[in-house]
This record gives C-alpha cells, sequence and structure tokens, in this order.
C-alpha cells in the first residue's frame, strides 16, 4: 500500500509539473526541417517543451481555449503531404495523425467556431476537421490554383483564402444556415501576381494581400470586393502580411530579400525597412500590440522585435526552419 501511495504522489507531481511546464501565454512554433511544434516561453525566450509532427509542418492554429495545436504537415516538394497534426498543448504529445486520404498539402489553417479549416493546395479546397469526432466534416472547392492561406471569420459566416497561382482572392459568404443544405457565395478577387500572405484590417473594412511576384500589395475593399489600389514596393518575394492589432501598420516580410517591411494603414507608405536575416517567413504578433515575432527559416531564429520602438529586442532559437506560428492563451 505504502509503496502504491509513493507511485501514485510521483505520478500527480509528473503531471502538474508537465502542465506548469507549458506556460500560459505561449508562443507556439513549427520547425519545418525537424518535423516538431516547439513550446516556447516569451517571458524567458527558452523552449519548454518539443511534439513530433508530420513531415514540414507550415502553419499552425490553436483552439479558443489555448489546449489544442492543429497543424498542416505540407510534406516535401517531392512527396505532398496528407496529415494534420492535433497536439495536446499542456501533455505536449501528438494526439491524432489525421489522416486526410485523397487530400494533399494541407496548409493554412485556422481556428473557429471549436473546428480547425485547412487548405488543400492541390486540390484546391477548403477542409473542416472538427476534433470531437476526430473527422473532416466538410469540404469547399475554390476552383483557384494553390490555395494557401486561410481566414475565417469569428461569425463563420465568411471565409478567405489566398490563390497563390491563380493571382486571386477568394471571398466566401454564407448564405445558408441550413446545416444540411448550407450555400456559400464565391467572389474571385484578381489581385496581384502570386498573392501568398495576407491579412484582414481590424475593422473588417479592407484585406491586403502581399505578392510573391512584382513586389507589390492589393488592397481590396471587402464591401465592393475590388482592389482598390495596388501599392508599390520595392521587394522581391514577398511571403507573410499581418496587419497589428490597432490597425495602424502592417509587417511584411520579403522571403528573398531578408527583410521585414513595416508600412502606415492610412497613408500606404513604407515607414521602416529592418534587416532580419535569410528568409524571413512567419509573422506573430501579440494580442496586446507590444512586440512581433518574425521567424527567419534561413537562419533557425525567430526576431522579437518591439512595435512601439520598432527596434529588435532579442532572438529565439525554436529549432530548424522556423516557419508557422500561433499564440496560445488557456483559458
Amino acid at each position: 500500500m505504502r509503496t502504491k501511495l509513493i507511485l501514485g504522489i510521483f505520478l500527480v507531481a509528473a503531471i502538474t509539473a508537465r502542465a506548469a511546464d507549458t506556460p500560459s501565454p505561449a508562443l507556439i512554433v513549427l520547425n519545418k526541417h525537424d518535423a516538431n511544434l516547439a513550446v516556447v516561453d516569451p517571458a524567458s525566450g527558452n523552449v519548454v517543451g518539443r511534439v513530433a509532427t508530420g513531415v514540414e509542418p507550415h502553419e499552425v492554429a490553436v483552439s479558443t481555449d489555448g489546449t489544442l495545436a492543429f497543424v498542416a504537415n505540407w510534406g516535401t516538394a517531392r512527396e505532398a503531404g496528407r496529415t494534420l497534426s492535433v497536439i495536446d498543448l499542456v501533455a505536449l504529445k501528438e494526439l491524432h495523425r489525421v489522416d486526410l486520404g485523397p487530400l494533399r498539402r494541407p496548409h493554412g489553417i485556422a481556428f473557429a467556431g471549436g473546428k480547425a479549416y485547412f487548405t488543400a493546395e492541390t486540390n484546391k479546397l477548403i477542409g473542416r476537421y472538427d476534433p470531437a469526432t476526430n473527422q473532416v466534416d466538410w469540404l469547399l472547392g475554390t476552383g483557384q490554383e494553390t490555395t494557401h492561406m486561410v481566414i475565417v471569420s469569428r461569425n463563420l459566416t465568411t471565409i478567405f483564402t489566398s490563390n497563390i497561382d491563380s493571382d486571386s482572392i477568394s471571398i466566401f459568404e454564407r448564405t445558408s444556415f441550413d446545416r444540411k443544405n448550407e450555400t456559400w457565395k464565391h467572389t474571385v478577387v484578381p489581385v496581384g501576381g502570386g498573392p501568398e500572405g495576407f491579412d484582414v484590417s481590424p475593422d473588417g473594412y479592407e484585406l491586403w494581400a502581399a505578392h510573391t511576384r512584382g513586389g507589390g500589395v492589393s488592397v481590396v475593399n471587402l464591401q465592393t470586393k475590388q482592389v482598390t489600389e495596388t501599392i508599390k514596393l520595392e521587394a522581391k518575394r514577398l511571403s507573410r502580411l499581418k496587419f497589428t492589432p490597432d490597425g495602424a501598420h502592417v509587417l511584411i516580410t520579403d522571403f528573398d530579400a531578408g527583410e521585414l517591411m513595416i508600412l502606415d494603414v492610412q497613408t500606404h507608405k513604407e515607414i521602416k525597412r529592418l534587416k532580419m536575416g535569410r528568409f524571413p517567413e512567419g509573422i506573430q504578433i501579440v494580442p496586446d500590440g507590444s512586440r512581433a515575432y518574425i521567424a527567419v527559416a534561413g537562419d533557425n531564429t525567430i526576431v522579437v522585435l518591439d512595435l512601439k520602438t520598432w527596434d529588435v529586442t532579442g532572438h529565439i532559437t525554436p529549432g530548424a526552419e522556423p516557419d508557422g506560428m500561433a499564440w496560445a492563451v488557456r483559458r
């Protein structure tokens, strides 16, 4: 009895220690080359845990309660990925490696309404994964080439995707709320060459899409669903684009130039350009707007940027070839 009691105490202590080791908030980072997810304590910059994923994980989303991460395993140039990883962020373990069957190259991923929405580039569609049933329960075709990133509105009525090889943004508006006969209106907005990273302004009025070809940004009015301006930038290959929470600025990574560009939203002018290193990609902005994290894949580092002063305040080493990131707060 004494032995069992001691073992029980050790078991409870181990579980408690593991939960305590996972900070809240936490910066969640995907390392493509290492094929894993790293949990970073933003206070110290230290990696407190790692969990294996599928091959070359590109993007990650976190559940509203901050306990689960959903990872799109894109695969390699030679072999397309076809899985999602569902990761328990408290226990630091993969719960499911979801086989997507014929769906290939999952990339963009977003969490809304208790479910994870993801793109399947090869299949030109958006899928939806339900963690309660561990099933993909819905598909929506875009008809566009290389459907890449995805954003889902909080009220689940609007979905946006960037379609790289069709030079377009898709806007889906839900027109029927009948679960059995769900219908969507699809508007295809032509934009500049190779739109990849994009974001919707905090006020919901505009969508900005960064071009991988031509070095510009398309500004889309979401009421008229038309491009109102193309901002010309001296850039090589724009990768990701994010609005700051106050809607005052936009951050854009230039993958080939190794730079971060900062634009004033009101004037559409570039106000600052910072050297990041080799191949900057993912951008994660803290919800309070105090700082941003820039994943620099070629240098295996994450640059910490103060958004009040535009100064680099630190570097984090999460693993090899970091890219997609998310912010996790347990509720």
